[in-house]
């Protein structure tokens, strides 16, 4: 949040985002709800309306401040907010000098890391599409890297019928919906190496993708027409060359780079134009070894649903990511603003399928 001013910390462009000055205290809250209060026998919480204001969606937690009320976060100040964050830093380190923490205390920490890190990506995603929002595509950071080409050519990955296993396995940090390892029976199947590419997204357009009803589902066209959807978000034209906003401002569309900010309905439509499909997860996660992948967040043909045998965080955790297996789509892989160490082959991301405020694209697979 370095490149910010004051005034940036309210911003907010729609539901789905928050504005950065709420990310700042919600991940501070995390720590000091999930962990100190429960751990320090002398811990004084910083404020007792904080609660109120930073509770994302935890029921169990009490009443908390509407989503769509963040940006009228005017109080607590800013400056409260960073005095907010010492003193649970602070005290996170007194925790952590304590010699014999019990496993648990210690996963529920790694926990509280993780969750941070995808607040770090959540930040700037909702904050790309505030400024995005402005006039004179004001710019976040001129040297950030969204558009990298992926390198080696386009090939499809033939993998055989048979029974795979998916799902965390080892060592090493993982969160609830990504468990049991469980074995999947997969029909012969191809998948393309590469991600779709912006030359091959206009394309689509140019064929008429977007005012062909018989690609989309019906919903998906609904949705279409109702928001005019014509191509991908921060996608404009200007004086007949095709611009896209970044978070280093306005610039020229690169047409070798993976296309992004596209919703569910839009990939699906790509794939039933070009004859082919999306993959599912377990597909996709089969085969992720062969794969480019990590500048995409992947549309996937998988509902976001349980594993069998999943089972949740034990106590007010266990509404991290289980009360949400409904009415959203898997994607899988990472994206160019997922923090480093973050992104795994069994991380299961999930949106609803309009949502494409996020770095998000696809591949496409086919039998």
């Amino acid at each position: 949040m370095e490149p910010l001013s004051i005034e940036d910390y309210l911003a907010r462009s729609s539901f789905e985002a928050s504005p950065p000055k709420w990310h700042l205290g919600h991940t501070t809250w995390f720590f000091e709800t999930f962990i100190l209060k429960n751990q320090l026998n002398q811990y004084q919480v910083f404020d007792p309306k904080f609660g109120y204001y930073f509770n994302s969606y935890y029921e169990s937690l009490g009443d908390r401040l509407a989503r769509e009320e963040r940006s009228s976060l005017t109080r607590p100040a800013l400056a409260l907010i960073h005095d907010y964050r010492k003193y649970v830093d602070a005290a996170m380190m007194d925790l952590l000098a304590k010699e014999g923490l019990k496993e648990e205390v210690l996963d529920f920490i790694e926990l509280g890391l993780n969750h941070e890190q995808q607040h770090q990506e959540l930040f700037l995603t909702d904050f790309k599409k505030a400024l995005g929002q402005q006039a004179h595509a004001p710019v976040y950071d001129p040297q950030f890297p969204e558009d990298e080409v992926l390198e080696g050519p386009q090939k499809w990955i033939e993998l055989p019928e048979g029974l795979y296993e998916i799902g965390h396995s080892g060592a090493g940090f993982h969160f609830d919906n990504e468990a049991p390892r469980h074995k999947v029976f997969l029909p012969a199947f191809a998948i393309s190496n590469q991600l779709i590419t912006n030359e091959e997204w206009l394309e689509f357009m140019e064929a008429g993708g977007y005012e062909n009803p018989q690609w989309w589902h019906s919903d998906g066209w609904a949705w279409r027409q109702k928001e005019n959807i014509e191509a991908p978000l921060y996608w404009s034209k200007q004086e007949g060359r095709w611009q896209n906003f970044t978070l280093a401002g306005m610039q020229e569309l690169k047409r070798e780079a993976p296309v992004k900010h596209i919703s569910y309905y839009e990939a699906w439509a790509f794939a039933q134009w070009k004859g082919q499909r999306l993959p599912t997860e377990a597909e996709w996660e089969a085969a992720q070894e062969f794969l480019d992948w990590g500048a995409r967040w992947e549309w996937t043909e998988s509902a976001y649903l349980p594993y069998p045998g999943y089972k949740p965080y034990i106590g007010p955790a266990k509404e991290y990511n289980g009360k949400f297996m409904v009415n959203q789509m898997v994607l899988r892989g990472a994206s160019v603003v997922t923090p480093t160490g973050h992104a795994r082959p069994s991380y299961r991301n999930f949106f609803h399928p309009h949502f494409r405020w996020q770095f998000t694209g696809l591949r496409l697979a086919k039998k």
